[in-house]
């Protein structure tokens, strides 16, 4: 059985009409896709952003308690590397530059074939000239770095129509994959678009789909790591621009679809729909200005936590079937390998397969998820209620790993990044009784988003409006109490029970 694993960045439940009748983005090829698969209606992220979601891909494990965004561990096993046993041909294609990054090593290596598109957000690849800048870049540079608007400029300077553009690039080369090697034995191809992901510049005829204004009027790469950035923006935006930046997503999501379709039609072409499971899902959602933010940092409300995912297998076709069991980034990685054929590492802690979902041999294998942002709070959810315990400041906190790197702090760091003075190791030692190698203990801090603390229903309050954390005292304690369990299950450092006050005293366990 072949394996195709797309993934479109930053992409929105709520963006799609499977996802939401009302939505007024289109995105006929997904429709289609989905009108013939299993839809996944409880799927979730785990480890944001973009570089710990791909570590639980690729390895199967949850980093977030443990350390923010970095390479592949050197214990980490590889996902292609165990596909490839079974006798798979492994490929990736992909526009998403961080693969290509210091702080990202050892994610793509493991891939027999490997094909880089250049060129998208700030990827080093054209160098800037002395030109005055376009309008629309005098804009970003508002509130983000000069030098990252100029160098997204300079990377798409010389792009006419939407044949240059990433994910046009992106699935016509995958497609061009399929043709070369599609026939040489069975494959496991991953295929990753960029794009949803911002800047949201879009090429026409997408760009003027949904809306008549003009790139040149607004900032079309709001910020959001840097909070006192992000503030600004919000204090001074505009309803106007709001609405402008929000259909530049839905144009990207309709030329991210276009270009899918090509991709699709080739599968049609070398009649690879009866032997080939392919599953499409995001890393993260990406908030558009709700409640003030964007981006995808905690809290992780479902508009971008809750994430879309659908899955064709040719022997368990679902017709549009819908899932209600609750899975996550993270079981991508046992899947995989259970669909190849081959066992699932035994130290795996964190993947659970949803194969058995699809044959529907047994409902699904959680009863409850975990998730959440490295030194930021936790979320947790039962499908029907939703928690998320915010830090206390100014605890401790350290990361744990067997290199000392510069890995980039995406969430507002106060003290710089990870290895720079004064952020020497304190400690090195066997802090993970998962691993059989010492890790190094190294301080950290990063400023909490939030210290307000929340508790959701899902179902009476799905765009989850209403906090309820001092209204449901019981379900709240029932929350916290579940959260615990899912981290004595899961594994964490032992400072951060005191700095999310989950500690037996705090929760009278």
């Amino acid at each position: 059985m072949n394996l195709i694993l797309v993934l479109v960045d930053s992409l929105n439940k709520g963006c799609l009409q499977v996802y939401d009748p009302h939505s007024e983005c289109r995105t006929p090829n997904i429709d289609s896709l989905a009108a013939r698969s299993h839809v996944f209606d409880n799927h979730f992220i785990a480890s944001l952003p973009c570089m710990p979601a791909r570590r639980e891909i690729f390895s199967g494990r949850k980093e977030f308690m443990w350390r923010p965004w970095g390479s592949l561990e050197v214990f980490d096993p590889r996902l292609p590397l165990i596909v490839a046993k079974g006798g798979y041909k492994t490929a990736i294609v992909t526009d998403h530059y961080h693969y290509w990054e210091e702080e990202a090593n050892g994610y793509v290596q493991g891939f027999q074939s490997i094909e880089f598109i250049r060129g998208h957000e700030v990827d080093h690849w054209k160098v800037p000239g002395d030109e005055p800048d376009p309008k629309w870049v005098q804009n970003i540079q508002e509130f983000r770095a000069a030098e990252h608007a100029r160098q997204y400029a300079a990377n798409v300077k010389d792009f006419e129509g939407e044949e240059d553009f990433f994910p046009a690039k992106v699935f016509s080369a995958a497609a061009s994959w399929l043709e070369e090697n599609a026939r040489k034995g069975p494959f496991f191809l991953q295929v990753e678009s960029f794009d949803v992901h911002e800047p949201f510049d879009v090429p026409e005829p997408y760009a003027s789909m949904y809306t008549d204004r003009h790139k040149d009027e607004f900032n079309i790469w709001p910020p959001y790591q840097v909070y006192k950035d992000l503030d600004a923006f919000m204090a001074k935006t505009t309803p106007e621009e709001l609405a402008f930046l929000r259909s530049q997503y839905m144009a990207k999501a309709t030329m991210v679809d276009a270009w899918l379709g090509r991709f699709m039609a080739k599968l049609d072409e070398l009649s690879l729909w009866d032997d080939t499971v392919l599953i499409f899902t995001t890393d993260h959602g990406h908030d558009l200005g709700e409640r003030g933010v964007f981006g995808k940092q905690y809290p992780h409300y479902d508009s971008h936590a809750n994430i879309p995912m659908i899955v064709w297998h040719p022997n368990h076709r679902g017709g549009g079937k819908r899932i209600g069991d609750l899975t996550q980034t993270v079981d991508l990685f046992a899947t995989l390998i259970e669909l190849s054929g081959q066992p699932v590492p035994p130290e795996n802690r964190h993947s659970r397969s949803i194969a058995p979902v699809l044959k529907e041999e047994s409902a699904g294998q959680r009863d409850a998820i975990l998730y959440g942002t490295f030194g930021q709070g936790i979320c947790v959810t039962d499908g029907e209620w939703t928690l998320f315990r915010s830090p206390v400041e100014d605890k401790p906190l350290f990361t744990y790993s067997t290199a000392i790197s510069r890995p980039l702090i995406v969430d507002n760091p106060v003290d710089g990044r990870v290895g720079r003075p004064p952020q020497h190791p304190v400690d090195q030692g066997h802090f993970d009784s998962t691993i059989d190698l010492p890790l190094w203990k190294i301080p950290i801090k990063i400023d909490p988003r939030t210290d307000q603390h929340f508790l959701f229903n899902r179902k009476r309050d799905p765009e989850q409006n209403i906090n309820l954390w001092d209204e449901e005292p019981e379900q709240r304690d029932r929350m916290l109490k579940l959260a615990r369990q899912l981290l004595d299950d899961e594994g964490y450092p032992p400072e951060q029970l005191d700095r999310l006050e989950m500690t037996n005293a705090a929760l009278g366990l």
